[in-house]
């Protein structure tokens, strides 16, 4: 591998290998060894950029929230009708080979260093916001085009379907639902609580 030409650089390249790491081995059997083997490096040279290796998982889940909403947030720009913003919202959130899926496995693999590290928790707890934010402008926005009759606030919705989303992504990556059906579960759920026809998203009533 390369070497970088200055520090953010090499800690670029360290978030990479860890998270890669973290995807081969899971976050609780990623040992330091697997990372610097990743890297190209040796332990030491790990642990002079980031001394406590929770801290470096605590940056794999900071590049990856940040990337995930990210992607997230321009499906839904690229749509104009509130129910098509509403169906990239949910689309964009369901785990599915490729981008999503990888991103949505580290996230959750990630899940033992946020319950154990302050600064984890920090960028779960920005994480979580952000996508609540970004379902409940979706929501408001078709409130007051008189498009959804919404069943609470906003905000509470909002906060709904990401705590949902966790639950079906897991079960996603377990083989316990498919993508399919977490996708008609939100689907469905956003027909009731957003007060639209089911079929505007191209399902039947469940």
């Amino acid at each position: 591998m390369a070497r970088p030409r200055n520090q953010g650089e090499r800690r670029r390249q360290l978030i990479d290998a860890a998270t890669e790491a973290v995807i081969q081995h899971g976050v609780t059997h990623a040992r330091l060894a697997d990372i610097a083997d990743e890297a190209g490096l040796t332990p030491a040279s790990v642990l002079y950029y980031y001394p406590d290796v929770r801290e470096l998982f605590s940056a794999v889940f900071e590049h990856g929230h940040q990337e995930y909403c990210t992607r997230r947030e321009a499906r839904v720009a690229a749509e104009r009708d509130p129910v098509a913003q509403l169906a990239a919202c949910i689309r964009s959130g369901v785990p599915r080979p490729g981008q999503t899926e990888q991103a949505s496995r580290v996230l959750y693999e990630l899940m033992p260093v946020v319950l154990r590290n302050e600064q984890a928790a920090m960028h779960y707890r920005t994480f979580v916001e952000r996508q609540a934010v970004l379902y409940r402008d979706v929501l408001d926005n078709g409130a007051a085009r008189g498009v959804f009759q919404l069943a609470a606030s906003a905000d509470s919705l909002g906060r709904g379907f990401v705590a949902l989303e966790d639950g079906y992504g897991v079960q996603v990556l377990i083989g316990g639902m498919t993508a399919d059906d977490a996708e008609r579960a939100l689907f469905t759920q956003a027909s009731v609580m957003a007060g639209v026809d089911a079929k505007a998203f191209g399902i039947a009533p469940q």
